[in-house]
């Protein structure tokens, strides 16, 4: 029997609709042009086939996506990656964290920081540099943002200059979005 996953983990849970998802085989053409930039550009997974029920949103979101956590220039892929944890966890996205902690971990081979992370949530003390970008984006990601300009003096003191800024605002921010509609939509689920 499925169990819904409420704790943070670096195990990627499945995550499971709550409505159905669009039949690959039967969608509209539409909606197979929507789908065709995933996410991840790695298939296309039930989280893609629900939001292809809006298949004009889904072909916007997708490149965007792309190209704010995949971007070449900027801040370090796997920076972007820790600004979408710190998001997951502010706004309680077990399945994205997961998803993300796992891609940083995977980049950087520090499995410390994402421990340190998931041990003591948004008190996790990690390295400075990585701090700064921790609680940058947990500070950007409730509602309103509890970001201030000293936040953004400390990523500036860690050496990250405006377009690195820019893109751990992007990334942060589309997370406060994916995280509600993850949330809004299905729940983690552990076989």
């Amino acid at each position: 029997m499925s169990e819904v996953v409420h704790t943070f983990t670096t195990t990627v849970p499945r995550w499971q609709p709550y409505v159905v998802p669009v039949d690959f085989a039967a969608a509209t053409e539409e909606q197979h042009a929507a789908m065709q930039t995933t996410p991840s550009n790695k298939g296309i997974s039930p989280y893609v086939l629900t939001l292809a029920h809006d298949p004009e949103t889904l072909a916007v979101r997708s490149p965007l996506f792309n190209l704010i956590m995949y971007g070449k220039d900027g801040l370090a892929s796997s920076e972007r990656e820790l600004g979408a944890v710190a998001a997951s966890i502010v706004n309680r996205c077990v399945y994205c964290a997961a998803v993300h902690a796992s891609r940083f971990t995977a980049q950087t081979k520090r499995s410390d920081v994402i421990d340190a992370i998931f041990a003591d949530g948004l008190n996790a003390t990690i390295d400075e540099h990585l701090q700064a970008i921790f609680d940058f984006s947990a500070h950007l990601s409730p509602t309103p943002p509890e970001a201030t300009a000293a936040d953004v003096r400390a990523l500036a003191d860690v050496g990250l200059n405006e377009l690195e800024v820019l893109d751990l605002v992007l990334s942060s921010a589309i997370f406060g979005w994916a995280n509600r509609l993850m949330h809004t939509l299905g729940e983690p689920i552990k076989d």
